[in-house]
């Protein structure tokens, strides 16, 4: 789907591919959408041009409805690199979508879509915790969030 960059600030950024354009085009627009077979109807992540269910290469871009719940999550600490040392430690979750529980978004818990990466309480961490999609812009690419969920 994408490898990854450093951006002009230090920050990883996705470097989108052919086949995972359309998911940062949408994200861009603040959607947050999946893959689908356009003959089977199955969808999937990461994007790839065949359908690993039926071989077709058909597809379109489901919108999601931007919930899901943690289904892991890790504090990385110290930082691998030097511009997220300020915000160390922060937290990786890994977001199973509402719509396919078989779909997992890797991404960070904020408090606001703009707020640091440290900007949640780690106790608030936990497995199963309802989430929902958020967008912020990061030097020039808009990147998917999440945020707790009311209950």
């Amino acid at each position: 789907m994408t490898t990854t960059a450093e951006g002009p600030g230090g920050l990883l950024l996705p470097v989108p591919d052919e086949d995972g354009a359309p998911f940062w085009e949408y994200a861009a627009r603040g959607e947050l959408r999946v893959q689908a077979c356009a003959d089977c109807g199955r969808l999937r992540f990461p994007p790839r041009p065949c359908c690993p269910h039926c071989q077709s290469f058909s597809s379109r871009w489901e919108p999601m409805s931007g919930r899901g719940r943690i289904w892991s999550f890790v504090r990385p600490h110290p930082p691998l690199l030097p511009a997220y040392a300020a915000q160390a430690p922060y937290n990786v979750v890994l977001v199973e979508l509402a719509e396919a529980p078989h779909i997992r978004l890797a991404g960070n818990l904020v408090s606001a879509p703009d707020a640091p990466l440290d900007s949640v309480d780690p106790a608030r961490l936990k497995i199963g915790a309802k989430v929902q999609v958020t967008f912020t812009e990061q030097d020039g690419m808009t990147v998917p969030r999440w945020l707790l969920a009311a209950s």
